[in-house]
């Protein structure tokens, strides 16, 4: 029997042969994936300080080095690849949205590397804003709600320039052989996504797009005259969907680890919201949803 927060036979099931091999390829033996993944999802759920980890998890350093290796060898991001790939229906009438996420004063103060400081310093995405530090997740989900592709910057970050980029990232396994699919169906978007530039990369991609324009944007174009040219077309049907990207945002938010940034450094940050849309995409499988009482007999 799991514990409160941590992984379900038939969760483990699914992941294990997802993960490294038990045994390391020199010398000596991994400790039990198991347990150190449950101490993951632990922190992860309640955002404790890795020190203050319960001990039936192991030590706290074990905990926190599995996390930050499998982030670096690509482990998360190849668990996160295949549960879209064995969904069964992939909704590409997608939504793209973000949200800032408060930096605790303990995320700042990332380590530089010695006296002399480096040239290519990765970016630890914290960005300084009137509400303080901060960092801003951005995500492309498909129309039932689960992401499809996620990025950081620092909390000040424009979302326009960022629908390009996650639009790129999207990669849907097809049915049978065959490359990923990139394209998606359609697109919807609040007004900070408004732009001629991000127009014009959809529609030569071949998506539909669902965006109001800004008021300035309104302006600017009648004051042109015939210049202006048309106002963009506008399905408020399509638009009432966005609401699904919001609440995943919400979901996501019920991780404490992730509403709240602890962590120092970006890599760790974007391994706790892999785990959080994982665990989520887990839990939304049809196996996982409550089965229906059955049909009243005569």
């Amino acid at each position: 029997m799991s514990r409160r927060f941590e992984l379900t036979d038939e969760e483990w099931e699914l992941i294990h042969p997802l993960l490294p091999p038990d045994t390391p390829q020199r010398g000596g033996r991994w400790r039990d994936h198991r347990q150190v993944l449950n101490g993951i999802i632990y922190r992860t759920r309640t955002g404790i300080p890795w020190r203050d980890l319960p001990e039936r998890y192991g030590p706290w350093s074990t905990v926190h080095q599995r996390l930050l290796r499998w982030e670096a060898d690509g482990t998360w991001a190849r668990i996160e690849e295949h549960l879209i790939d064995t969904q069964d229906d992939t909704d590409l009438h997608a939504q793209i949205d973000s949200t800032v996420v408060r930096a605790h004063q303990h995320a700042a103060g990332a380590r530089k590397g010695g006296a002399a400081p480096r040239t290519h310093e990765p970016p630890q995405h914290l960005g300084k804003s009137r509400g303080g530090l901060s960092t801003k997740i951005h995500t492309v989900c498909e129309g039932t709600g689960n992401p499809l592709a996620t990025i950081l910057t620092p909390g000040q970050g424009a979302d326009t320039l960022q629908l390009p980029v996650l639009v790129g990232l999207v990669r849907v396994k097809r049915p049978g052989p065959g490359r990923p699919r990139t394209r998606l169906d359609s697109l919807a978007g609040d007004k900070a996504y408004s732009s001629t530039a991000n127009r014009s990369i959809l529609r030569s991609k071949g998506i539909g797009c669902t965006i109001p324009e800004r008021e300035d944007q309104k302006a600017n174009r009648r004051n042109r005259g015939s210049a202006g040219g048309r106002p963009p077309s506008f399905d408020r049907q399509a638009y009432r969907r966005r609401n699904r990207v919001e609440r995943l945002m919400n979901r996501r938010k019920q991780f404490r680890a992730l509403a709240t940034r602890y962590d120092k450094l970006a890599t760790s940050y974007r391994a706790t919201v892999r785990i959080a849309d994982i665990l989520i995409r887990l839990r939304a499988r049809p196996d996982k949803t409550t089965p229906q009482d059955p049909p009243n007999t005569p």
